[in-house]
Parts: structure tokens; C-alpha cells; sequence
């Protein structure tokens, strides 16, 4: 165990924790949402540091980050736990834990992660597949030697992170790409557990902190697939971030506790790329249908095909310098 960052001792024992936007205040011998972080004695603790139970080395756009060196291996991480409970989550099996159940995972140090993403080959490390925040004293520890040995960092988030922790890491954060799950509050109570209006706070402070920032809307028949919504992150997105910010919409298909809906046609991964170009945002990916061509990156000035991409695989990158071949426009990005 670590003590954990970002909490305040109260009376009572009571530990409140300001690490995600929950605000748990926790009693002695509880844990927070999360159910990774307890209190003992007044004293908060992670119990995850180090206890990895994922490590991959993925395609960077698996993450999905496809601006931010485009082609390359991410050394990939993950601990038990997350601070939502969302009834589609395709990682429940890490992210979901008992409120007192066990905490699985294999001792690892920062030293050791750095040391295996070098030996990859990998360019960045990514906190994925839970969420990050939730074992954030590791993720942080980790992300200032990855710093120092030339690694970049990328968080894959539900963006709930408080904006005290997110200023203590993001001097080490280069990317993250960020879950808008869905646009009413009704969506986020009811299947996320959270609050759609602390999300949209919290990705605008990503920008404000100077972060790459990548949105992914994982498409949900009947939930969040209304012309309504996607318009209005589209216009979110465009108003708040600019129109050079990516946007993944993305194909839900049944898993968890949401196995009555249907895969999200095709056809509506398509509508929701068109709203999100007639908002104005120069870059729209379909994803998890490979081989359809909303994967693809197109020159926003005069419609090159600049990347072309079948999954996670790039098939062509015409790209030079960080810029369209053809007419010279800069394409946004990290390493473009």
C-alpha cells in the first residue's frame, strides 16, 4: 500500500479524498467509489500501487490517439478499479471491484515500466484500459521518469480527474484521449454513474493545462445515438476545444450489464461523422469498423487522403514534416 495523494484527514477518522470529482468522504475502514482507495485509522491509502493487471504493448491508435505519432507501440498499463460503473464497460472484469473484494495484481516499480516500454520499442506509455486516475500516485511516479527517458505519456480516461490532480500531473502528460460518453445528464446518471456537467468541466481544463486532447463517443442504440446529442458534442467540441480536436464515434456492441441493444449500425457511425463535419471539426473517425473508411485522416483544406488505416494498422501515411504534401496545411498532432 501507498498513502494516497490529494485527501484531507476530517473528524472522525474521516478521510476526504479530492482525487476525481466523486469527492468521496470516507470513513475509517471504508473505501471510496472506487473501491481501490481505504481509509485506515484517518490515513487514505491506494491499494493498487504497482499492482498491474494488464501490461501490452498496443498500436498508439488503439488507444484511440491517431495525432500523436502516428505508427507507433505504446507501452500499456493497467490496475484494478475505476470511479464509474458503466453498464457497458468492456473491461468490467479489471475495472468493476466489490466494495471490501480482494485486489489482484503483480508487483511492478515506475523503474520496471519505463525499463520495458524502452526494451518495445515503444515511444509512449499509456495508462489504459481502467481508468487512470484511480491509481494515479503510480501513474504519476511513472510518468516523471518516462519524462526523463525521452517516453511520452497518454492517459485513455473518463475524464473525472479533480483539476488539483490533473495540474500536478499534467507537466508530464503529453495526450490523453477522453470518454464523452454521452450528452444528458439522465445518460451519465443512470448508465455511468457520474455527471455529464463535471466531465465537459473537466476536458475543458485538460485544454486550458495545455494536454493533446482526442474525444471518443462510443455510440449506443436508443442511448446517446439521437441527432440531438451528437450535435450538441459536436458543437461542444467545436466551441470549447476547436475544430482541429479529433473525435472518435465509435461502434457499441453488447457486453455487461447492456446486452439488450443491438451492435450501432454502420449507418449511424456514418450520420454521426456527418453531423460532426457540418459542426465544423476537421477531423471524424468511425471506429471498430475496420475496413469501412471512417478511419482514414483527409487533408481539411483540400481533402487528400493523408493516412490511411485499416484497424490499428496505417496502410499509408502520406504525411510529411506535419504536413499535407499537396497543399502544405500543418496537420494538428503530436509527431504528425
Amino acid at each position: 500500500m501507498k498513502e494516497a495523494m490529494f485527501y484531507k484527514r476530517e473528524s472522525g477518522n474521516r478521510a476526504h479524498c479530492g482525487l476525481c470529482r466523486h469527492r468521496c468522504m470516507i470513513a475509517d475502514g471504508s473505501r471510496g467509489i472506487c473501491a481501490v482507495r481505504e481509509n485506515r485509522g484517518g490515513t487514505l491509502y491506494s491499494l493498487v500501487y504497482g499492482k498491474l493487471v494488464a501490461e501490452n504493448v498496443d498500436p498508439i491508435e488503439k488507444k484511440p490517439l491517431f495525432h500523436v505519432l502516428p505508427g507507433s507501440k505504446s507501452f500499456s498499463i493497467a490496475t484494478m478499479g475505476c470511479n464509474f460503473r458503466c453498464h457497458h464497460c468492456q473491461n468490467y472484469s479489471i475495472s468493476q471491484v466489490a466494495p471490501k473484494g480482494p485486489v489482484a495484481g503483480i508487483q511492478q516499480t515506475p523503474e520496471s515500466v519505463v525499463e520495458k516500454a524502452l526494451a518495445t520499442g515503444s515511444r509512449s506509455i499509456a495508462y489504459t484500459y481502467t481508468e487512470p486516475t484511480i491509481f494515479f500516485e503510480f501513474a504519476y511516479d511513472t510518468a516523471r521518469l518516462a519524462r526523463q527517458a525521452g517516453l511520452l505519456n497518454v492517459f485513455v480516461t473518463n475524464g473525472y480527474i479533480t483539476r488539483e490532480a490533473l495540474t500536478a500531473i499534467a507537466p508530464y502528460l503529453d495526450a490523453a484521449n477522453i470518454d464523452l460518453k454521452g450528452f444528458t445528464e439522465d445518460f451519465y446518471r443512470d448508465y455511468v454513474h457520474g455527471r455529464l456537467s463535471e466531465v465537459l468541466d473537466s476536458i475543458i481544463e485538460y485544454r486550458k493545462q495545455g494536454i493533446w486532447i482526442e474525444l471518443t463517443t462510443l455510440v449506443i442504440p436508443g442511448l446517446n445515438d439521437s441527432d440531438g446529442e451528437l450535435k450538441g458534442i459536436a458543437s461542444f467540441i467545436v466551441d470549447n476545444l476547436g475544430a482541429d480536436t479529433p473525435w472518435h464515434v465509435t461502434q457499441f456492441y453488447p457486453t455487461y450489464k447492456l446486452t439488450d441493444r443491438p451492435r450501432t449500425p454502420v449507418e449511424t457511425l456514418r450520420r454521426a461523422r456527418d453531423i460532426g463535419k457540418a459542426a465544423g471539426l476537421n477531423y471524424v473517425y468511425e471506429g471498430n469498423v475496420p475496413g469501412e473508411g471512417g478511419e482514414n485522416t483527409w487533408c481539411p483544406s483540400c481533402s487528400a487522403l493523408l493516412i490511411e488505416r485499416y484497424g490499428y494498422l496505417i496502410e499509408n501515411n502520406q504525411i510529411r514534416d506535419g504536413r499535407c504534401p499537396d497543399c502544405g496545411t500543418t496537420i494538428v498532432g503530436i509527431g504528425m
